[in-house]
């Protein structure tokens, strides 16, 4: 009853204070677009970005009015009309280590935001409510005060830009690495029941934490060695923030545990400090590096007897993926994820097919089965840059596509062979990339109308790259079908 009741009043109060307006918008830096492709080794980068933090007005964890903090990456081109990609950032080793500090000490995850921008996609990148500028602890994979932080920082940049000289399409690209990969599952979930499915252009979501009461319960009580037991305890002090479910450490956790805790509560130390204090004292204490060595005995037998503990009722309350996806969504993982169990994608998919997905819309791949929760980034968001070109449309004041003006691939789709028609293809090189982000073909393009040779393609979508000598880069969807 008493959790019951502090939703309904974070419901409530969360309907009136959230303000969905700018509180302040500072300039931090530029990248060239020759900057960007030298960052990330990618011809693909058609634009230089500038980037900002954003303060906006929305709610904390006890759904009073609090100012919020972002990351907001523009492209370069002020002519043009974009559309709006959220990244969600992964797990903060601090409470200022976070996007809107790029540039400087803690904020690097900020660079996502200027590849994606360098794409033609305006990316916001929330810190989430407690973090950043905001007061208070981090609310960590809590579905309501994910959603409402990355809601309003959206809503509050389309209300900003037309008076700022940004254009913004109605198109919204979703995505989100570990942490992340909730906060973007969340989001989507959210922005679909709120404003309907045609809302959500695409979304993938990276190898995130979906089942708090499954995969994630599991690993809390199991018996496998884990080596990010201080995930776990940014999980409660989290919680904790909202529901008000323990009044001391000390109710939940052993006595050795609770000094390294309340430091990294009071920010002063960080998580990987955190983390490694604990690995070593959890080995020393009870010789084995199981998670459940953290929790009080009664604590952990009521957890594990009890299914309407506190505890249980708050993981299931906050799981990721009880609805179905409307819009293209992809899913992708890492089967050797270290940190965060590949388990949390395939009950992600299998409980949203139970519900009636379409297996067209929802499409779950291990990117890499060897691939640990570090080495998992990199090909996660090349496949998500990949999927969302298919979708994207940057158009010019005329409202044509800007691609479109300029240049045609064709026949779409296509069988054995493909042509460039509509610009001067001397020079120019061609790359078709396949949606596990493998190029297929590339080769030099030095004759107008001259056929490329895709007979080796299988059926399927791709990508195709124009690079241009005058600096055209052009990225054109590519059906072959036989």
């Amino acid at each position: 009853m008493k959790q019951l009741v502090q939703i309904l009043l974070f419901f409530i109060i969360y309907q009136v204070a959230s303000a969905q307006e700018i509180v302040s918008v500072t300039e931090k830096g530029h990248y060239t677009k020759q900057e960007i492709i030298a960052a990330f080794n990618l011809p693909l980068v058609k634009y230089g970005a500038t980037f900002y933090k954003v303060n906006y007005a929305s709610a904390d964890a006890k759904g009073a009015l609090d100012t919020l903090s972002g990351l907001l990456v523009v492209p370069d081109s002020k002519n043009l009309t974009y559309p709006v990609l959220v990244y969600q950032h992964g797990t903060s080793d601090c409470k200022t280590c976070v996007p809107s500090r790029f540039g400087s000490n803690g904020g690097s995850e900020g660079q996502v935001g200027l590849l994606f921008a360098g794409m033609g996609f305006v990316s916001l990148l929330p810190d989430f409510v407690g973090m950043g500028d905001a007061r208070g602890f981090q609310t960590y994979v809590h579905a309501s005060t994910t959603f409402s932080a990355t809601d309003d920082m959206v809503n509050a940049v389309r209300n900003w830009a037309p008076d700022n000289d940004l254009s913004l399409n109605n198109q919204l690209f979703i995505t989100g690495y570990s942490q992340g990969g909730y906060a973007s599952m969340v989001f989507q979930e959210g922005t679909q029941k709120k404003y309907g499915a045609s809302s959500v252009t695409a979304a993938t979501h990276l190898s995130g934490p979906y089942s708090l009461s499954g995969a994630m319960r599991d690993l809390m009580l199991g018996e496998d060695v884990y080596l990010a037991p201080a995930f776990i305890a940014v999980t409660v002090l989290g919680m904790n923030e909202v529901y008000g479910f323990y009044d001391d450490l000390g109710d939940i956790f052993n006595p050795e545990y609770i000094d390294d805790i309340q430091s990294y509560y009071n920010n002063e130390i960080s998580l990987t400090t955190l983390n490694e204090r604990m690995v070593v004292n959890l080995v020393t204490n009870t010789g084995v590096l199981l998670i459940k060595g953290l929790f009080r005995g009664d604590v952990l037998d009521a957890i594990v007897n009890d299914p309407e503990h506190p505890v249980n009722q708050i993981l299931r309350e906050n799981d990721a993926y009880k609805w179905t996806p409307e819009s293209p969504t992809r899913i992708f993982y890492c089967k050797g994820d270290d940190i965060v169990p590949y388990q949390n994608s395939i009950i992600a998919r299998d409980s949203m097919y139970a519900r009636g997905a379409d297996p067209n819309t929802l499409i779950v791949t291990d990117v890499d089965s060897n691939g640990d929760h570090g080495t998992c980034v990199g090909p996660t968001l090349t496949q998500t840059l990949l999927f969302f070109l298919i979708y994207q449309s940057v158009t010019t004041s005329t409202f044509n596509t800007i691609e479109d003006v300029s240049i045609q691939v064709y026949p779409n789709p296509a069988q054995d062979v493909l042509y460039i028609d509509g610009y001067d293809a001397s020079d120019v090189q061609v790359i078709v990339w396949d949606m596990d982000a493998r190029q297929r073909i590339v080769q030099d393009y030095s004759s107008a109308k001259a056929a490329i040779d895709v007979s080796a393609l299988e059926s399927g979508i791709y990508i195709v790259t124009l690079i241009g000598k005058d600096g055209l880069i052009a990225n054109k969807k590519l059906v072959i079908s036989k």
